[in-house]
C-alpha cells in the first residue's frame, strides 16, 4: 500500500485560557518559542514529512495566524532596501513552504468537532492531524514513524506517550495489546479517566494519522466530556468497526499550552541554537551557581 497521506489538518481555534492574560488578544498557537511561533513549528514538522497540503481551523481572532504564513510585502521590501538578505529569504521561505487553507470552526464544540469541520477539504483521502499545542522535536521521528506505520497496516495510528499516574486524568487513555515493536492495537479509549479508573498510563498525544472513516463517525458522535465532541469518543468508536493503531514514543514533546513545558521547550530549544546556544548556556550556568 502506497503512502497516501499528503493532507493534514491542524486544530487552532482554541481560546489559549492556560495561558491569559497573554491570549487575551493573541492566538496561542502565535506566542513565541525562542523567535519563531508555536503553530510555525507544527507546520515545519508536516511539510519535513513531504505533506504540503494543510488546512488550519481557526476561530474569531486568529487572522493572525494567517497574516504570519501569507506574504508581507511591505516588509520584504524594507528588508530588501536595508540588505537583509537573510531575513528576506526566511520570510519567503515561510510564505511559500507550504499550500495552507484555513476555514473557522464556528462554536467552540470540542477537538472532535473541529476535526470534523475538516471533512470538505480532504475528502475520502488519509490525512494526518496535528495539534497546535503539541510541539515535536524536529528529531523526534514521530510523525514520520506514523506514517510508517499507517502505510504497513493502512488503517488509522494515533501517538500514544506513557505518563506519570497522576498525569493520566488529563488526557484520553488507551487500552492497548501489544503488536510488534513500539506498535500496539488499540482496543478502548477513555477522555481523562480518574487514575484509578484508568485502562493504562499510555496517554493520547497530539498526532494522529486518519483513515477518512473518521468523518463518518464523528459526524455520529454525540457530545461527551465538558459537553464537547470528544476526538477520543470518535476514535473508540472507530476502533470497533476497523483496527485502530498507537505508536508509542518516549523523548521529544512538548506541551506548550502548558507553562512548565512552555519553558522547557523554549530553553532546550534555545540552547541547540548555534547562535544562541553557548552564550545562553553560560548565562544559565552562571545563574544557577548564584542559587
Amino acid at each position: 500500500m502506497a503512502n497516501q497521506v499528503r493532507k493534514a489538518v491542524i486544530p487552532a481555534a482554541g481560546l489559549g485560557t492556560r495561558f491569559l492574560p497573554a491570549t487575551k488578544a493573541q492566538p496561542k498557537e502565535m506566542l513565541p518559542l525562542v523567535d519563531k511561533p508555536a503553530i510555525q513549528y507544527v507546520v515545519e514538522e508536516a511539510v519535513s514529512v513531504g505533506i504540503n497540503d494543510l488546512l488550519v481551523i481557526t476561530g474569531r481572532g486568529k487572522r493572525s495566524l494567517e497574516d504570519h504564513f501569507d506574504r508581507s510585502f511591505e516588509l520584504e521590501y524594507y528588508l530588501e532596501q536595508d540588505g537583509k538578505a537573510d531575513e528576506l529569504a526566511e520570510m519567503r521561505r515561510i510564505a511559500e513552504m507550504a499550500d495552507i487553507h484555513y476555514v473557522r470552526q464556528g462554536e467552540p464544540k470540542g477537538l472532535g468537532h473541529a476535526v470534523g469541520v475538516a471533512s470538505g477539504h480532504v475528502g475520502d483521502a488519509p490525512f494526518a492531524v496535528l495539534l497546535g499545542d503539541d510541539i515535536m522535536h524536529p528529531e523526534s521521528g514521530v510523525l514520520a514513524g506514523m506514517l510508517a506505520a499507517f502505510e504497513h497496516y493502512g488503517h488509522s495510528v494515533i501517538a500514544l506517550k506513557e505518563v506519570p499516574e497522576g498525569d493520566i486524568s488529563s488526557y484520553g487513555c488507551a487500552a492497548v495489546e501489544p503488536l510488534e515493536g513500539n506498535i500496539l492495537r488499540v482496543l478502548d479509549l477513555v477522555e481523562k479517566p480518574p487514575a484509578s479508573e484508568a485502562p493504562s498510563n499510555l496517554a493520547v498525544m497530539g498526532r494522529y494519522v486518519f483513515s477518512p472513516g473518521i468523518f463518518e463517525v464523528l459526524s455520529a458522535t454525540q457530545p461527551g466530556r465538558g459537553g464537547e465532541i470528544q476526538l477520543t469518543d470518535a476514535i473508540k468508536t472507530l476502533a470497533e468497526r476497523e483496527p485502530v493503531y498507537g505508536y508509542t514514543f518516549r523523548d521529544g514533546r512538548f506541551d506548550v499550552g502548558n507553562k512548565l513545558d512552555y519553558l522547557r521547550a523554549t530553553v532546550e530549544l534555545a540552547l541547540e541554537r548555534d547562535d544562541l546556544g553557548p552564550a545562553f548556556r553560560r548565562f544559565l550556568t552562571e545563574r544557577l551557581q548564584r542559587d
